[in-house]
């Protein structure tokens, strides 16, 4: 939830923003939601995209660049108001999800119409948001294009603007061909927004494919942290890595954390052997079903849950406000991909904190992102002694979790509730566990389950 400002930083705001050429109407929206001053990409893209020219916009993770296409889009539709105005690409489910709650609440005042469509849900459901015309379509590549071949009366020969947004990532998962095929259908005249956090060769080369002398404007041309936040590594031996986490979630339990690794088993492993502990975790992975990947980050974001342990699906672009600590329990092959997962944290100026757990096997892949983010990390203080008082309740929560993850393979062949790793079922686990969970230190510690346990 974006905080409320005062008269006065409202004030402000507005004027910030109409400063850049926004009408008062959206201005007074943004400040609506919180948003006490344009970010930088904002001040750099807004007033060229207002004067109908192509942008090119690369900025780091969490530097606002939804309101960056988002306000100039509206304002344009105001001016002369149009079904299927916009479309929005976006490389994931939940991003676009996000994108188009952005689109709704600046245009809240206005009347906007938005529809998403992405894979994981009824064809024919977004079929009727596409019959009610809305202003501005959200989506993943390739489920825009099922609908374009197989949706009557649904085309973008009216289309007055297209935005990529994470263009980068876009290529990076192959959606080449289909946005190749999007470009076939919609108008040569139009206005193109590309925001990226990188100028790969593939983005170059769509650049030259679908803008027109577009404005490039660069943000942070190298990798970059913000300066609010702190980061820090804790170097664990390999073996005792599940331990080492345990005992962050004990030590940090009234924070809200996002925990990263590299694969769905580990995701779903992680957040079991954490929930058998009395943590309040939850997993968001590529395997689960899309109704489930909402539901947890909605459990997540209300703060029902207060351990989020994801996969790089949850890396760029969600826009969770409230994560105190990101935990890299995996480090990421690629060192770019670090700087996108601590970017979840230390948000709109906020403070935050990383930690990355580096094991004897991750030494090169960690000195690579100490040379990438141009930066020595300090180390995490973890007495190895007050570590291992938790080593054999972990041993026994995964030992629970891998009977758990059996279980609900064999039932229901990946289709049933807890083949996803949530495992609400609590009566049912501090049975098999033999006592009520409590995290922490010799049994009775803080972090009887963190802050998440308990208001379900």
């Amino acid at each position: 939830m974006a905080s409320a400002l005062t008269a006065t930083e409202k004030t402000a705001a507005v004027e910030a923003f109409t400063a850049l050429g926004v009408c008062e109407e959206l201005a007074t929206a943004a400040a609506d939601l919180g948003w006490k001053d344009p970010s930088e990409i904002q001040r750099a893209s807004i007033p060229q995209a207002l004067q109908g020219k192509d942008v090119i916009g690369l900025a780091q993770t969490g530097s606002g660049k939804t309101g960056a296409f988002a306000l100039p889009i509206l304002q344009e539709l105001l001016d002369k108001p149009q079904a299927f105005f916009a479309l929005v690409l976006s490389p994931t489910r939940e991003l676009a999800i996000q994108i188009s709650e952005q689109f709704e609440a600046l245009g809240a005042g206005i009347g906007v119409k938005c529809a998403v469509l992405v894979g994981g849900v009824d064809m024919m459901a977004q079929s009727i948001q596409l019959g009610k015309r809305p202003h501005v379509v959200v989506g993943t590549p390739g489920r825009v294009v099922d609908h374009l071949t197989n949706t009557k009366g649904f085309g973008l020969k009216q289309l007055q603007v297209l935005c990529l947004d994470e263009a980068d990532r876009l290529l990076n998962l192959d959606f080449e061909q289909e946005i190749d095929q999007i470009l076939k259908v919609i108008p040569r005249d139009r206005r193109t927004q590309l925001f990226s956090a990188t100028m790969t060769s593939k983005v170059a080369k769509l650049q030259r494919a679908c803008l027109r002398n577009p404005v490039k404007v660069e943000v942070s041309a190298k990798y970059s942290t913000v300066d609010s936040l702190k980061q820090q590594y804790l170097f664990v031996p390999a073996k005792h890595k599940d331990c080492y986490a345990c005992y962050l979630f004990n030590e940090l339990s009234a924070s809200t954390m996002m925990v990263f690794t590299r694969t769905c088993d580990q995701t779903r492993k992680l957040a079991l052997v954490a929930r058998n502990l009395g943590f309040g975790a939850i997993p968001i992975h590529g395997q689960m079903s899309q109704p489930k990947r909402l539901g947890a980050l909605n459990k997540f974001k209300a703060g029902e849950r207060n351990v989020l342990v994801a996969t790089d699906v949850a890396s760029r672009g969600l826009d969770i406000p409230a994560v105190d600590v990101v935990i890299n329990f995996d480090v990421p092959q690629n060192s770019k991909d670090y700087v996108h997962r601590v970017g979840r944290t230390a948000r709109a100026g906020r403070s935050g904190l990383a930690i990355t757990l580096v094991t004897q096997y991750d030494v090169e892949l960690y000195q690579k992102i100490e040379r990438l983010i141009n930066k020595k990390l300090d180390a995490y203080p973890a007495p190895e002694e007050a570590v291992l008082l938790m080593h054999e309740r972990v041993n026994e929560a995964q030992r629970i979790a891998l009977q758990q993850i059996r279980e609900a393979d064999e039932k229901g062949g990946g289709k049933k509730r807890n083949r996803d790793g949530d495992g609400d079922d609590d009566a049912r686990l501090m049975t098999i566990m033999g006592k009520r969970g409590g995290g922490g230190r010799g049994g009775g510690g803080r972090g009887g389950g963190g802050r998440g346990r308990g208001r379900r």
